[in-house]
Formats: C-alpha cells, sequence, structure tokens
C-alpha cells in the first residue's frame, strides 16, 4: 500500500504493552507511569487480527516493541501466532535484552526472526544510573542468548546525546565490534518538543522514506511517531483504520503531545 506522497508502507511496530521492568531516564520519570487498564490492552487475538488485515494490504515486516515486550505475560504465544501468518518476512522486537536469556531459544522456537536490544553503555555504574533498576550482565547474557539462539543480526540500538563519538557510545561501538554486533546510534528525542533526527546507521526518522504504522498495546493505530493523529482499531475495525492511518499519513513529523515512547515503541 502507498500513502499520497508514494510512500510504500509495509512495516507494522506492534507495542504490546506499556509496562517495563526498567526506569530509563529519557524515557519513563523516576516516579513511574499511570499502567493502562487490563481491559484497555489488546488481547493476543486481536493483536493477531490485525496483524493478519495489515498484511491483507500489504505490510511484510512486523516489529513487536513495549514498554518492554517481554514483560507481557505469554509473549512467546503471542509471538508464534504473528508468525504463522503468512506474508511477514521480517518478524523481529526490541528490547532492553534483560530477559532475553530466559526467553531466546523459545522466541526463535515460536517464529522470531531477529532482535534490536538497547545499550546505551557497557560501564555497570552508567548503566544502573541510566536505567535506574537495572544490571547491565542481564543485558550481556541476552545478548549471548539471543546470538546462541539465532536471532540473528543482533543489532544495538544505543541512544546518544549528540555525536557517536561520546565516550558512552564509544565504548559500546568497540563492543559491538568485538562481539559481531551491528549498532545503530539514536539522538535522544523529545516527542512534545517535535525534536527527532535520522538514526545514524538506520532508517528511522527519515519522514522521506518512511513506511511505517504504529500500533500502541490500547488498539490506537498512528501513522507517524511525531503526531497526534490515530485511530482507534476497536472503534473503527482493522480495515478502515488502517485506510484513515494509511489514507492521513502527513508528510513530516511534527510533535506528539498526546503519547510517549514507553506506550508507542519509539
Amino acid at each position: 500500500m502507498y500513502d499520497r506522497f508514494d510512500r510504500h508502507i509495509n512495516y507494522l511496530r506492534i507495542s504490546v504493552t506499556d509496562r517495563c521492568n526498567l526506569r530509563c531516564q529519557y524515557c519513563m520519570p523516576e516516579t513511574g507511569i499511570n499502567l493502562l487498564h487490563h481491559n484497555d490492552i489488546l488481547t493476543f487475538d486481536e493483536i493477531a487480527d490485525f496483524t493478519r488485515e495489515a498484511v491483507r494490504s500489504g505490510v511484510t515486516k512486523v516489529r513487536i516493541t513495549g514498554g518492554e515486550p517481554l514483560v507481557r505475560k505469554g509473549i512467546v504465544t503471542l509471538v508464534s501466532m504473528i508468525a504463522e501468518i503468512k506474508g511477514i518476512e521480517d518478524l523481529s522486537m526490541t528490547t532492553n535484552g534483560t530477559m532475553l536469556g530466559i526467553y531466546a531459544d523459545d522466541l526463535r522456537e515460536a517464529g522470531l526472526h531477529r532482535v534490536n536490544i538497547s545499550l546505551d553503555t557497557t560501564d555497570p555504574d552508567k548503566f544502573a544510573a541510566i536505567t535506574r533498576t537495572g544490571a547491565i550482565k542481564d543485558v550481556f547474557n541476552g545478548i549471548d542468548a539471543a546470538k546462541k539462539a539465532g536471532l540473528l543480526p543482533v543489532k544495538i540500538n544505543c541512544v546518544i546525546r549528540e555525536s557517536r563519538e561520546e565516550n558512552s557510545a564509544s565504548a559500546v561501538t568497540r563492543f559491538c565490534k568485538e562481539n559481531e554486533l551491528e549498532i545503530r546510534y539514536i539522538k535522544q528525542m523529545d516527542l512534545v518538543k517535535g525534536h527527532f533526527w535520522k538514526v545514524d546507521g538506520g532508517d528511522g526518522g527519515d519522514c522521506s522514506i518512511c513506511n511505517r504504522l504504529r500500533l500502541t498495546a490500547d488498539g490506537r493505530l498512528k501513522p507517524c511517531l511525531f503526531n497526534n493523529i490515530e485511530f482507534n482499531i476497536r472503534e473503527l475495525g482493522n480495515k478502515e483504520a488502517i485506510r484513515l492511518a494509511v489514507g492521513m499519513k502527513p508528510e513530516c513529523g511534527s510533535f506528539n503531545a498526546n503519547g510517549s515512547f514507553y506506550n508507542i515503541g519509539g
């Protein structure tokens, strides 16, 4: 499917939860968040049904996000349900990696192709400060588990302030080279202020080629991360929500005053 600016829309990002086991400074307030009510979160059947309709409409690439997707109870079952949908050529997940040591083998067996893992530093103390609650050894274990399970290529998402030459980013770069990991650098963004940049080493942030739709955990389909436009799939139905989202996808991002990274998926 194509939008009005002739961009080929074939990529669906699905946030399966607004919950996370970390409290990263650039993502969540220290006091936590007002979590969605259980009944507001899409069921596995609703997610799978929507994904089938999206694939019928032309989606070939699906990424599962959060929050932290691995805290969603039964996540391996959901991965299996999505993997069974014919027409998906690339099924991936973005995760903080802390629980991959537990789930990597099961995810691969369920049909997940690959993972992106967030890692902004290799220093345990800095990692604990950034995440407020995390232990970096869990991420390292998760990376090893993902490689052994065949969730390849393992890609690392490194958040930077200004440049990949920053000390922490440089250390992550060295770590990736030593461990045969791909890396991309994501400059800190601000939804409300509309501050966003092209991803260094990836396609994100380039509005001219944006091919994405985003489904939030509570069923709002967003054609753009940096825009307030959204369509409730429960109210409109899957097919109509997709039609409207593609038809109203903006030429360029602006700002988003009614969402956050933790509940849209970044």
